[in-house]
């Protein structure tokens, strides 16, 4: 397992070595009630492997769209361990993501970690600049490992939060945001847990951050640290998705998407030691609000990964309407040009946002935040519309249809081609293959990342709301109002 300083192990070129990277790690995993002993070998586990294998092998096929040449090296690198130099650097992330959305279907688990660099990077040279601490030289370091070895970087930042009435240090548990627990002249020890945090065993880094605006009485909880995901006190419990067993049953139909899901899982922290090498915050409490601000300006039109997936379940939802023969019904029409406006017009508000981008003092670029605000608040409404208009197009069978062990049954399968057949000239068993990915899609295993975290992840809808409500500029714009209507100023 990749330590850091020191690190003999061989860089990672495609998914394949990716894969082989993450076994024997040992991990505490606990799913189902059950210690994992290999996770890369549980079925339940290894499509969301698979879904980061993909994010190298794309870079392998099509460098041009997820390298980058670093500033830190000199070579190329894998883009979600870039930091943006420029607007057209974000807007390259987008391309990319929109791209894993179409070649997996699902959530490929490295934006947290990508916006997690580009919202510390200037967050430490900021931090440095008033405190004169060594935080963004640290942090540079550090992303130069993870460069030279390409490796996959968690974002955690959710903390459990306990009583939402309440500051971390006024919570009667102490532990529920994570903190420092003690430290000497090696580093510090943390606790605490955080809680839904994507493709975090299948990262091999994991930095922790604070999770919102904090106070003076709170400087143990003003922390970020980075950390190996199998570093000694840490405890994974995997997170149930809707239909996941179908994935232990054999086959490959009545899954959906028999190769690619997400990941979530709660991270538990008891005493995890961190090196100073790789703490990046350490008590500054007042740089919190700046660092969640920035992170979740940069995640929210990270959201346009969502738009890939889209596409995926605009062409299911095509294919159904054909395989149905219904597909020159006007009514199908329009419902699929109202699927892909919804879905552009989330990339777009996305895109915009990352072409507005201004570089900050450090010299990373960020993004347009009202626009980010503004792309993550559509893609809480717009996904559960796109898959309502799926369901449509697909009909009852898509949640009524029987499993595949009827349809391979001896006495059932003839009875079942004959009888669940649209077109004469498809075959039955493509039918039910597209049914079953809308399903695994809109409430299904998938469905956990294209709806239920769209709705909630990067902050939930209010999260938007308020950002968006502090930046509309009505004095601004009643003044334009008014200037237009001949009202005086004066008052005269």
């Amino acid at each position: 397992m990749p330590l850091g300083n020191g690190d003999t192990a061989p860089r990672i070129q495609t998914g394949e070595d990716y894969i082989a990277s993450l076994r024997g790690r040992k991990l505490r995993v606990f799913l189902l009630g059950e210690l994992v002993e290999e996770p890369v070998d549980h079925p339940m586990i290894r499509p969301s492997i698979n879904a980061v294998a993909e994010t190298y092998d794309l870079a392998v096929r099509e460098p041009e769209t997820a390298t980058v040449v670093s500033p830190l090296t000199g070579k190329p690198v894998n883009r979600f361990l870039h930091v943006a130099q420029s607007a057209d650097d974000l807007v390259a992330q987008n391309t990319m993501q929109r791209k894993l959305g179409q070649n997996t279907g699902t959530c490929f688990q490295r934006c947290v970690g990508m916006d997690a660099f580009n919202a510390l990077y200037s967050v430490t040279y900021e931090i440095d600049e008033k405190h004169g601490t060594p935080y963004h030289e640290r942090l540079r370091a550090f992303l130069q490992t993870m460069q030279e070895h390409n490796y996959v970087v968690g974002g955690a930042m959710t903390d459990v939060k306990g009583d939402r009435s309440k500051a971390p240090h006024e919570q009667e548990d102490p532990d529920l945001f994570v903190h420092i627990t003690r430290k000497d002249d090696q580093g510090i020890w943390l606790k605490g847990a955080k809680a839904h945090q994507t493709g975090c065993i299948n990262s091999h880094w994991i930095i922790a951050m604070p999770t919102m605006r904090l106070g003076p009485n709170d400087e143990d909880y003003a922390v970020v640290a980075a950390f190996p995901v199998d570093a000694p006190g840490i405890t994974y419990v995997y997170g149930r998705q809707s239909c996941d067993t179908r994935s232990m049953e054999g086959g490959s139909i009545d899954v959906g998407n028999a190769s690619y899901s997400g990941q979530e899982a709660m991270v538990i922290l008891d005493d995890v030691f961190v090196p100073w090498s790789h703490v990046f915050m350490n008590g500054e409490y007042e740089f919190a609000s700046m660092l969640v601000e920035r992170f979740t300006c940069y995640h929210r039109r990270s959201y346009v990964c969502k738009t890939g997936v889209g596409d995926v379940l605009i062409g299911a939802a095509a294919q159904v309407a054909d395989y149905n023969g219904a597909e020159r019904a006007s009514h199908v029409k329009d419902k699929l040009v109202q699927m892909t406006h919804l879905n552009e017009t989330m990339f777009a508000a996305g895109v915009a946002s990352s072409y507005r981008a201004k570089p900050t003092k450090s010299g990373c670029y960020l993004n347009d935040d009202m626009l980010a605000n503004v792309c993550k608040h559509h893609v809480t409404k717009m996904p559960f519309e796109l898959g309502r208009l799926a369901q449509d197009l697909a009909g009852g069978l898509v949640s009524t249809a029987p499993s595949e062990k009827e349809l391979e049954h001896p006495e059932l399968a003839a009875l079942l081609e004959k009888y669940l057949k649209g077109r004469a000239d498809v075959p039955t068993e493509a039918r039910i293959r597209i049914l079953r990915l809308i399903e695994n899609m809109t409430m299904g295993r998938n469905a956990v990342g294209y709806l239920t975290e769209s709705l909630h992840g990067a902050g939930s809808p209010q999260a938007q709301r308020i950002q968006i409500g502090r930046q509309m500029e009505l004095d601004f714009k009643k003044g334009l109002a008014r200037r237009l209507a001949g009202i005086d100023e004066s008052g005269e």
